[in-house]
């Protein structure tokens, strides 16, 4: 599933494209993905101007100058491309959405699994929200330091890995993420979460924030699905320290260990047993 860098290195490719225009026409070819497409949706979102285009952890939001707020999520296999003006590139079979703005590039949501979503609420309703309301402060946000991470994951005795998956507790991380992240910091993915309250999370906090930082400057991790907007790779997987390494040697210098890998909640955990504790 696209994580926090893939979704914002999305959202900055489309900016350009799509804030301060109009939408012309949305043409949607499918009554649903995940969930159904509000009804009369194309009507909602057709002849309005993005006004900004934000993200929430995982989510992009579009924001229209009538006070509405187009959701989205890219699922597990989702992505936006944007098509220039006059392109005749022909229509993929999974191209569910596509929007079409007044300058003439064509902004093509393609989805093969079905996963992602879009939906509308409205900027006052917006905080309230099922999908965004219970989402915790990203990393990337003003606010997210040791004493805030220390107090979300007190009492928590859940792994430390789960807890950063939790999107209650870190908007935005996911599994690649959170194995990275712990490498650099150190830190066991097996260790309680309360337990990197403090000291452990003033490693951890700097951690996280430098490896989602270094991926959006590489476009995110394309492992399988992910694209740029502009249809390129992108490549921090050449930069895992940890993800998908099992048996190789562990980077941190001096260490002698080599990366392992368990399973968590179903997840594939990366990680060396020898410097992270």
């Amino acid at each position: 599933m696209p994580e926090l860098p893939e979704v914002e290195t999305v959202r900055r490719g489309l900016q350009p494209v799509l804030e301060g225009k109009r939408i012309v026409t949305l043409e949607q070819r499918r009554p649903n993905l995940r969930i159904p497409f509000p009804i009369g949706f194309a009507g909602f979102v057709e002849g309005r101007r993005v006004t900004a285009l934000r993200r929430k952890a995982k989510y992009l939001l579009f924001d229209l100058e009538d006070g509405q707020v187009l959701i989205c999520h890219l699922g597990m296999s989702g992505r936006m491309v944007v098509l220039p003006a006059g392109s005749n590139q022909p229509p993929d079979k999974h191209d569910h959405v596509v929007f079409t703005v007044e300058t003439g590039e064509r902004i093509v949501f393609n989805d093969h699994r079905r996963f992602g979503l879009m939906t509308l609420t409205t900027a006052r309703d917006e905080a309230t929200h099922p999908l965004l309301a219970s989402i915790a402060l990203d990393p990337l946000q003003p606010g997210f330091d040791a004493v805030h991470l220390s107090a979300r994951l007190a009492g928590k005795k859940t792994p430390i890995k789960a807890a950063l998956l939790d999107q209650r507790v870190v908007g935005g991380v996911g599994n690649i993420y959170a194995c990275e992240s712990l490498h650099r910091a150190g830190i066991s993915p097996r260790r309680l979460a309360a337990s990197v309250a403090g000291r452990r999370a003033e490693r951890l906090v700097p951690a996280i924030i430098d490896v989602l930082n270094e991926a959006i400057a590489a476009g995110g991790s394309s492992l399988r699905d992910h694209r740029q907007a502009s249809g390129e790779l992108g490549y921090f997987q050449h930069s895992f320290r940890v993800y998908d390494r099992v048996g190789e040697p562990c980077p941190t210098p001096g260490c002698k260990g080599a990366i392992g890998r368990i399973v968590q909640a179903n997840r594939s955990t990366f990680y060396c047993g020898a410097c992270q504790r």
